[in-house]
């Protein structure tokens, strides 16, 4: 019976430990987003920072950014971020996860400080872009609920600042060349600041969004089946028929929200070859 009892728990042991696994401390590179401390904060708040997930073998030469979702006030950075990295290098694509500052800042928007951090993070990518062999018109960026909502921000409004140069490295562009929200949250004035929203045709979308004149091709993923309303996306997509920018939507049946990095062979654990297929299809 102890023998029996010994072997069960090295099995479980090893199951939580497959299960919960994430990358080695050798798999990326921390880098701070800026020089000292970021737009408002105080000298001991905490910073936010990039990780560099260089792959083994490079099959293109684009950098994705992945920002986890968490409500603006936690970051899901394990199945919304770390997890999406390793996909993506996986295939080849260097990728950067962004920890961008939370909880919400008082006072500001509630996306403002993350927007900050984000177009920030575009600069320093692009910074970085001959160093780590990529180009530096083949930035993209993606990311999940909050972060599918931070996603559009940067993709959609990158000609307004965010916040005052610092350095050199602010003269840099903020706009990327793709990008892939993922169940974005908050783009309906009906949830604007949360909550449930089924969304209808008579919805009316946030005016969070510039859609300026570099707003770039958008791929669009989204549950059918999701309390955040997928008619959020459907709003986005439409946005961008109309301006003539080219755009994929995937709804997935029966899907909810927070799906994450759950790769599996089919249906809505395929997302993220969908995402990747698109890149190449777009030549990134």
């Amino acid at each position: 019976m102890k023998r029996y009892l010994l072997t069960l728990l090295a099995v479980v042991a090893t199951t939580f430990a497959v299960n919960c696994s994430f990358a080695n401390a050798d798999d990326f590179e921390t880098l701070p987003l800026w020089p000292d401390v970021a737009p408002g904060e105080k000298a001991d708040a905490e910073k936010p920072t990039l990780e560099y997930w260089k792959p083994a073998e490079k099959t293109s030469d684009a950098c994705l950014i992945v920002c986890p979702g968490g409500a603006y006030n936690v970051l899901c950075a394990d199945y919304e971020g770390q997890d999406v990295a390793k996909f993506f290098v996986s295939k080849g694509v260097t990728a950067v996860v962004l920890r961008y500052r939370v909880p919400r800042r008082e006072g500001l928007p509630k996306h403002m400080a993350a927007w900050q951090d984000a177009q920030r993070c575009v600069r320093v990518v692009r910074a970085h872009a001959k160093e780590w062999g990529i180009d530096p018109e083949k930035i993209g960026i993606t990311g999940f609920s909050a972060g599918g909502h931070l996603t559009l921000m940067t993709a959609t409004t990158s000609l307004t600042n965010s916040y005052e140069p610092i350095d050199e490295i602010d003269k840099l562009s903020a706009s990327v060349n793709f990008a892939a929200p993922v169940y974005p949250a908050y783009i309906l004035e009906e949830a604007k600041d949360g909550g449930d929203a089924r969304g209808s045709l008579d919805s009316v979308m946030v005016d969070d969004f510039a859609f300026d004149e570099k707003t770039p091709p958008i791929c669009l993923v989204h549950g059918d089946a999701d309390r955040v309303t997928p008619m959020g996306s459907i709003f986005v997509y439409a946005k961008l028929r109309k301006m003539e920018i080219p755009a994929e939507l995937h709804i997935y049946a029966k899907a909810e929200h927070g799906f994450g990095a759950k790769v599996t062979d089919n249906h809505v654990g395929d997302w993220m070859n969908r995402v990747y297929y698109w890149m190449q299809k777009m030549g990134f």
